[in-house]
């Protein structure tokens, strides 16, 4: 069988508060995730998923369980240049330009052929001769992305990758991310944004109070916790200037094969409406403290 992408089990996370009080951020996780797949990881603040994603990259030991990454340590499998990550915060120098940095991590891979590949990907060209102090948010977050190809990795771990980035840039980078994709890059990203989960996702992994509420393909996570919802246009002889006449609303309510209603619309179920049923909490930016038990 193909050696697992991603393979934790019993994923455990202990914090101990200011207080001496022992928090579990991530309890008895196991997950296995299978090459080429694109998997978005969902939570509300204080969900577990940054702290999962973060034992998954080697950069927290578990209090207890197991991580593999292509049957290796996490560690190992960085060192190898088989994982990259994209996280939220740090790693960048301000005072050297775009192009220097992308250079400095290529040498250090032993890749200095992959400094321009890596830099047309992010669609860094234009600006690879600026500083990345004068670089926008969401140019940093691309500057991250490109430092994440330079080892031409099997896998991507994104962590709120597009944080920053405004509509257009948003719709760029999950472009050149599909692209990747179909060249049979493992994805694996934290989001906060619901519609790129629906949108760019094979599989959603829904996590609550540090546990895996749903797991499977987004479109069957939808359907089995989401809502569906009905639209219709009444007939015209019932809808006066103040509105839909009362009467008819009440005969809807008993009957409504016979009222002639047109243009009934059926909307699928939402990813929103499944994460709300699940967790019982609005989706919102998450935070990167300790403290909050990402």
């Amino acid at each position: 069988m193909t050696t697992p992408a991603l393979r934790a089990i019993g994923l455990t996370k202990h914090f101990r508060t200011p207080s001496g009080e022992t928090v579990s951020a991530v309890d008895s996780v196991d997950l296995t995730i299978h090459p080429g797949e694109i998997v978005a990881f969902l939570g509300p603040n204080g969900a577990g998923k940054t702290t999962t994603v973060d034992m998954l990259l080697g950069l927290t030991a578990p209090t207890s369980g197991t991580v593999e990454v292509y049957g290796t340590t996490p560690h190992r499998a960085v060192v190898d240049g088989r994982v990259s990550a994209v996280m939220q915060t740090g790693g960048l120098l301000p005072d050297v330009t775009v192009r220097e940095t992308v250079r400095a991590i290529a040498a250090l891979h032993g890749r200095p052929e992959r400094v321009d590949v890596a830099i047309e990907r992010a669609g860094l060209g234009p600006i690879a001769g600026r500083q990345v102090q004068a670089c926008s948010g969401g140019e940093q977050q691309r500057l991250k992305f490109a430092l994440a190809l330079v080892p031409d990795p099997d896998l991507v771990i994104l962590d709120e990758p597009t944080t920053g980035m405004d509509a257009g840039a948003r719709h760029e980078f999950w472009e050149t991310m599909r692209a990747d994709a179909a060249e049979g890059r493992t994805i694996v990203f934290a989001t906060h944004y619901l519609a790129e989960a629906d949108a760019f996702a094979d599989r959603t992994v829904l996590m609550a109070r540090g546990r895996i509420a749903a797991d499977g393909p987004t479109a069957e996570v939808r359907a089995a916790y989401g809502a569906q919802t009905i639209t219709f246009r009444p007939p015209a002889d019932r809808v006066g200037t103040h509105g839909v006449d009362p009467g008819w609303l009440e005969e809807v309510r008993r009957a409504i094969a016979p009222l002639g209603i047109t243009d009934l619309e059926v909307a699928s179920a939402s990813l929103e409406a499944a994460f709300l049923a699940l967790t019982g909490d609005p989706i919102d930016n998450p935070t990167d403290s300790q403290e909050a038990l990402r």
